[in-house]
C-alpha cells in the first residue's frame, strides 16, 4: 500500500527545497561573510578551488533550484539530478576539508533528499527527457501531423 500525498503539500515541499537552494545561490554570489561564516569566495579559496568557481557552483544550484518548482516531472528530475551531483561534491569537499559539523551534516542531508527526489520524478522511458511529447501509438495518423487518406 503506498501512501498518496496530495498535490499542494508536494508543490510546497519542492518550494522550500528550491528556497534552501536560492539561499545557497545568493550566498555564494554575496561578496562578504555570510550567516553561514566567511565569505565564500575565502572559503572556495580554503578549499582548493578559484574564488570564481563559487559563480559557477551558484548559477547551478539557480538553475537546479527553478528547475525543481516547474510542474513536470522531466525538469523536476534534471534540477534533482544536478544537485545530486552538485551535492556529491560538495560531500566530497566537505569530507576531505574537515569542515564544519553544520556542513558535514547540511550537505549529506540535502543530498539524501535530493536522491529521493530524483528517483519520485524518475521518467518512464528516457526519451521523455528528450522528447516530452512521444506520438501515441493509439493516437490516429491525421492528428500526427500527417494526412490520412481513406481509398
Amino acid at each position: 500500500m503506498s501512501a498518496r500525498i496530495p498535490p499542494r503539500l508536494r508543490m510546497a515541499f519542492y518550494w522550500v527545497l528550491a528556497a534552501e537552494f536560492f539561499v545557497g545561490f545568493a550566498t555564494k554570489f554575496w561578496p562578504g561573510p555570510t550567516f553561514f561564516g566567511s565569505a565564500y569566495s575565502v572559503k572556495f579559496v580554503d578549499w582548493g578551488f578559484p574564488a570564481w568557481f563559487r559563480f559557477v557552483v551558484g548559477a547551478i544550484e539557480l538553475t537546479c533550484a527553478i528547475l525543481l518548482v516547474i510542474p513536470l516531472k522531466r525538469f523536476r528530475f534534471i534540477g534533482a539530478t544536478g544537485l545530486v551531483f552538485l551535492l556529491t561534491a560538495a560531500v566530497t569537499t566537505h569530507l576531505i576539508d574537515d569542515a564544519a559539523l553544520y556542513e558535514e551534516v547540511s550537505a549529506p542531508i540535502h543530498l539524501v533528499i535530493m536522491t529521493m527526489v530524483a528517483l519520485a520524478n524518475w521518467p518512464a522511458d528516457w526519451k521523455d527527457l528528450v522528447h516530452p511529447q512521444r506520438d501515441n501509438p493509439a493516437t490516429p495518423t491525421s492528428t500526427r501531423g500527417v494526412e490520412h487518406s481513406t481509398p
